[in-house]
């Protein structure tokens, strides 16, 4: 079942389903966001807000604004 990657737990690899909206989101899109990546949630800043995820073997910082338009799917057991 497809959460937000808002929503996403700590340490754990997803895949990227879908992204929803438009405008300003779409930057995740030119970022290496696309369905079917991997990515995995590694951190929060000290006041969560932005989160800190790790795609294609960088770190991307996103604020809970974007990620709340990325739905993904738990990757694995």
């Amino acid at each position: 079942m497809p959460l937000t990657l808002e929503k996403a737990a700590r340490g754990r690899q997803y895949l990227i389903k879908e992204i929803q909206g438009g405008g300003p989101v779409l930057r995740v899109l030119d970022l290496g966001l696309v369905p079917g990546t991997a990515i995995e949630f590694i951190r929060c800043a000290p006041f969560g807000d932005p989160g800190q995820y790790k795609v294609r073997g960088f770190y991307l910082s996103l604020r809970k604004e974007e990620a709340r338009h990325i739905l993904v799917e738990a990757a694995g057991p």
